[in-house]
């Protein structure tokens, strides 16, 4: 499981470290994480009657994606907002799901990046 080096400050209830200063991240939470690298802020929807996130811009299964961006949610590193839709961002391959916001990256998931960039990751 790949892992950045950082802080205690950044992530202090995720429960995800071992120990002080390790973030542990899966190789599919990294693959999205490196996504909002590119792309800051994506699209996000779901049903009204279900909390099940889907972003079809991120490559995977739906269900392992939702799972993934609930993840990456927990670790303080994106933020899932279905009340701020993206402007000018045409949902129409989302209209199964009624409920359109966005995703977007975090302070704490920009240093988490920035520490993958300059310390690299860890088997």
């Amino acid at each position: 499981m790949p892992h950045t080096p950082h802080s205690c400050d950044v992530c202090p209830s995720c429960d995800a470290c071992p120990g002080c200063g390790d973030l542990l991240l899966t190789r599919d939470e990294l693959t999205a994480l490196r996504a909002f690298a590119q792309t800051p802020f994506l699209p996000l929807a779901r049903r009204s009657d279900d909390e099940v996130p889907v972003c079809l811009e991120l490559d995977g299964e739906p269900d392992r994606v939702a799972a993934v961006l609930r993840n990456l949610e927990s670790k303080g590193l994106v933020s899932l907002d279905y009340h701020l839709p993206l402007s000018n961002f045409d949902y129409s391959a989302y209209a199964p799901w009624p409920l359109h916001g966005s995703a977007a990256l975090t302070a704490a998931g920009q240093e988490a990046l920035d520490s993958l960039e300059v310390q690299g990751i860890e088997e």
